[in-house]
């Protein structure tokens, strides 16, 4: 049985850059020992939490909590952190050796054996320059890291940037591996959602600065669906329900509603010809974000 408890806990922050307010009065919880997905749009804010998390950003307002202390100047807590941030900077004149000589000096559950064999899965040259890897190469360096860090909340920030299908695969398996070995809090903000829904187990969408949905991903899963037919009988069946989404293709319309797939509403669908189908996690998101502008922050 798992230990419970909240690795991270988030009391109404609020991050201003200027007149621009990148988070609006946030709070959220982030228990121990669960996979979290971050997710939103670009902009949105994810970025901006994960900084102020692990101390690399001041709140305007609003309290931070990472295993019941604050993290600023607190060597205790950010021991425990790993952040593996998709515009990671290293010296010119490191190798990959070096990271990871440098990544045991930092973490005290380091694994030596494992990220050797993590090299070896992801085929890195040992002593290449980072400056000479391809954006792949620099992604699966971060995950290696990420992984054998064994850190207590580990995040990932778009950690599969230049990889392919295969390495992502890679990437997701020997994570869901170690983690049932070596449970920790785990965090990733991606935009692959639908690729990465069925690891996570707890989702936080985050949509101009504020949290949209904060909620366990089986509670999500099957939340909306979308029906598909004339005009008549898609305005028939919207009645009493409010649409996220509605486009019209030619006689076409589809129309995407929040609610639970159930025996009635198949009835219905069925009795006014309607093509009915389940919202996939990545389209609910899409769905609740598309309508909001897509304002700019800084680094968020």
């Amino acid at each position: 049985m798992r230990e419970m408890g909240n690795a991270v806990e988030v009391s109404r922050l609020t991050k201003m850059y200027g007149s621009v307010k990148a988070l609006d009065d946030v709070s959220f919880n982030i228990e121990a020992d669960k996979i979290y997905g971050l997710l939103g749009r670009n902009g949105a804010g994810k970025t901006t939490i994960m900084h102020i998390i692990t101390a690399q950003l001041f709140a305007s307002e609003g309290k931070v909590k990472v295993f019941g202390e604050a993290p600023y100047e607190n060597n205790r807590v950010l021991e425990q952190i790993c952040f593996i941030k998709e515009s990671q900077k290293y010296p010119d004149t490191f190798r990959i050796v070096d990271v990871l000589a440098m990544a045991e000096t930092f973490f005290p559950n380091w694994d030596r054996e494992y990220a050797g064999a993590l090299l070896e899965d992801f085929r890195l040259p040992l002593k290449r320059r980072m400056k000479q890897l391809s954006r792949g190469m620099l992604s699966s360096v971060g995950i290696i890291v990420g992984l054998a860090s064994r850190a207590p909340l580990t995040i990932f920030d778009e950690p599969y940037l230049g990889l392919d299908a295969v390495a992502r695969s890679l990437f997701y398996d020997r994570m869901i591996e170690d983690y049932a070995e070596h449970p920790r809090t785990v965090v990733l903000s991606t935009h692959l959602i639908d690729e990465v829904s069925r690891i996570l187990e707890h989702i936080i969408v985050i949509d101009n600065g504020r949290i949209m949905i904060d909620e366990e991903a089986e509670a999500l899963r099957g939340r909306a669906y979308s029906i598909a037919g004339t005009a008549a009988s898609v305005e028939t069946f919207a009645a009493g329900r409010t649409a996220l989404d509605q486009s019209t293709f030619g006689p076409l319309v589809t129309a995407t509603f929040m609610g639970v797939l159930d025996g009635t509403v198949r009835q219905q669908a069925e009795k006014l010809g309607l093509n009915l189908v389940p919202v996939t996690l990545q389209q609910l998101v899409v769905q609740l974000t598309k309508s909001n502008s897509g304002r700019k922050e800084t680094n968020a």
